[in-house]
């Protein structure tokens, strides 16, 4: 019998601009875990001591957990000052500090020209050895980061992400494995071809799915994403951790996305029924 079990969480912002209405809404779906990227219509960047301390506050009086910080770090130009990443990293571990979590969500850099993503590859050393210096950093103070696969960042791709994870060698980076933008960059049965890769490397799950003929974003299991096939791997693997719902059903932003109370209700739904139908166990709270 699998020992794997799935925490659900969700991406606040994507159902309210208002914390506490962000909150109301998942105690009613039984979510408990909040993925902290934007609150009251500030970026998680931007929030100060306060606000962090306010987030920090209600989420207690609801009983929720901030499972992660989805910072925006790396979606920023691959030849960039570096020392700003670092000044944004130390932003976002106070706050993830204040809030209670030790997992901050990561990119891999724009390169110059994303017109097209042919010549990607001659970015992924530079893409690793800045990697290499935010895991180091995060490291010492006792964070993980979780690389997500992103359309128009160097990490867009199946081949190269496992090749960007393989340079940087950082016990302290896990990966943040997202269908929907694997199929958006035109990834084919990308779990199957995948998993291989990158199964040994997951730390997360962001849960949203996509049609490979136009990109447009869709609930888990109604796309190319393969989501069951990821579901059951996890669960043989014996996946302890969590599925973070970012469905980006109303508006799907190329940084946030908005789906709405119905359009989260709807997301966890198809969720859950393909949980059920890969026997995942979900835990409560």
């Amino acid at each position: 019998m699998s020992e794997a079990t799935f925490t659900l969480s969700a991406f606040g912002d994507e159902i309210a601009v208002k914390l506490h209405d962000q909150l109301a809404v998942m105690t009613e779906l039984g979510i408990g875990r909040l993925e902290l990227r934007t609150a009251w219509g500030k970026n998680v960047l931007d929030l100060d001591d306060e606000e962090a301390r306010k987030v920090a506050a209600l989420c207690a009086d609801a009983g929720v957990i901030v499972s992660a910080i989805g910072s925006p770090i790396g979606k920023s130009a691959i030849d960039g000052d570096m020392g700003e990443e670092v000044r944004k990293l130390d932003r976002i571990m106070r706050t993830a500090e204040i809030v209670g979590t030790q997992r901050i969500r990561v990119f891999s850099y724009y390169p110059p020209d994303i017109s097209t993503n042919a010549h990607y590859d001659q970015y992924i050393e530079t893409a690793a050895e800045r990697l290499a210096q935010l895991a180091d950093h995060a490291a010492a103070h006792g964070y993980t980061l979780l690389l997500e696969n992103e359309k128009e960042i160097v990490g867009d791709t199946v081949a190269r992400c496992a090749t960007i994870l393989r340079l940087l060698d950082r016990p302290n980076v896990r990966f943040a494995w997202d269908p929907a933008n694997f199929v958006q960059v035109g990834e084919t049965n990308v779990t199957e071809h995948g998993w291989p890769q990158l199964g040994d490397a997951i730390g997360y799950v962001h849960i949203k799915d996509a049609h490979l003929a136009t990109g447009e974003v869709c609930a888990a299991g109604e796309g190319d994403g393969q989501v069951l096939e990821l579901l059951t791997k996890l669960r043989d693997a014996g996946y302890q951790g969590v599925l973070a719902l970012e469905p980006h059903l109303a508006i799907a932003g190329h940084s946030s996305g908005f789906s709405g109370p119905d359009g989260m209700a709807y997301a966890a739904n198809a969720l859950r029924q393909l949980m059920a139908q890969a026997g995942c166990v979900e835990m409560s709270g």
